[in-house]
């Protein structure tokens, strides 16, 4: 797996942490000191970046007054260039392409980007066009679903190419729905990276539609946090908005481009994978640091055990 610029500063901290897991401790075994060793080194290369991070709350407005977040009660926001930072620096994902960089990312206000208990949500403008919405009431999922499972497969020589794991997807962990009178689509995939059981994966998307294209909002964390997003769906939903001029019902079939696809074709993903727009498809975005960590220490039974925890207790409180 490709080690990012900051997995190879973490690195760089670990001779310091190895002579800590030397020292003698007839509790613990030689494998477990050393792995206290790596995950002491991980806290301290993620509290020194979370440092750098400048948090908003209130009213925000992104990509040159396109559109505006109420930012939820207990999230916070992080800009576009820090959180493009992130998903590709961290996150392990590829960079994005041209015009389509990260507009921003909402989070769990009690918790950092860094942090695995938590999960984020990066948000991003595509500029395909209008979107007719006809096709919504017709839609077989199932069948879409095995279209976008093929799509996936022929889309992972390209990522191995690149550098980065294949991945599968596995299924709906949440089936499409879409709210005809607000514009505002939202489903969720299970995902599974390379051959690793442990790397299951969710990604829950929301497209929210406009004049000119769509806002894509792509919550990126764990399968146990399925729950918890699907409880707080709501006020996430309702945060996001167009400004004036760019709402779908300001479309103006006189001057403005309608997409090529319609609301299934929005949910596949397709016409993206078509274009190459691998960079920020909610089909490969992965908090793939984790499996870097795991990585790293040979599957070390103490960062195990941690993530585990961290995953019980993301559970416990969803």
């Amino acid at each position: 797996m490709k080690l990012k610029p900051y997995f190879l500063a973490l690195l760089c901290l670990l001779p310091a942490f190895q002579a800590i897991a030397s020292e003698p401790d007839s509790t613990k075994t030689e494998a477990e000191l050393a792995d206290e060793a790596l995950y002491r080194a991980y806290e301290a290369f993620a509290d020194s970046l979370e440092q750098t991070f400048q948090y908003k709350t209130g009213q925000v407005t992104i990509g040159n007054d396109l559109a505006i977040i109420d930012v939820p009660a207990g999230f916070k926001f992080l800009d576009g260039a820090t959180s493009e930072t992130i998903l590709t620096e961290v996150y392990g994902n590829p960079p994005s392409e041209e015009g389509y960089e990260s507009l921003g990312m909402l989070l769990p206000a009690r918790y950092s980007p860094m942090d695995d208990s938590s999960y984020v949500i990066d948000i991003t403008f595509y500029d395909e066009g209008y979107i007719d919405d006809s096709d919504a009431k017709k839609l077989d999922f199932d069948e879409l679903l095995e279209t976008m499972q093929q799509d996936t497969r022929d889309a992972n020589p390209e990522r191995i190419e690149m550098g980065y794991p294949p991945f599968e997807l596995i299924g709906w962990a949440s089936p499409p729905f879409y709210d005809a009178e607000h514009k505002k689509l939202h489903w969720a995939k299970e995902l599974r990276f390379g051959a690793n059981d442990e790397a299951h994966v969710l990604n829950y998307n929301i497209r929210i539609l406009g004049r000119r294209g769509y806002l894509q909002l792509n919550v990126i964390g764990e399968m146990y946090h399925l729950n918890q997003v699907k409880r707080e769906i709501g006020p996430i939903l309702e945060s996001v908005n167009f400004l004036s001029g760019h709402t779908y019902k300001d479309f103006d079939p006189k001057l403005d481009q309608v997409a090529a696809y319609g609301i299934g074709g929005l949910i596949a993903g397709k016409m993206l994978l078509k274009a190459g727009l691998l960079a920020k498809l909610g089909l490969i975005l992965a908090k793939s640091w984790k499996l870097i960590l795991i990585a790293l220490v040979g599957g070390g039974a103490l960062v195990r055990r941690f993530l585990g925890k961290r995953e019980k207790e993301g559970g416990d409180q969803a």
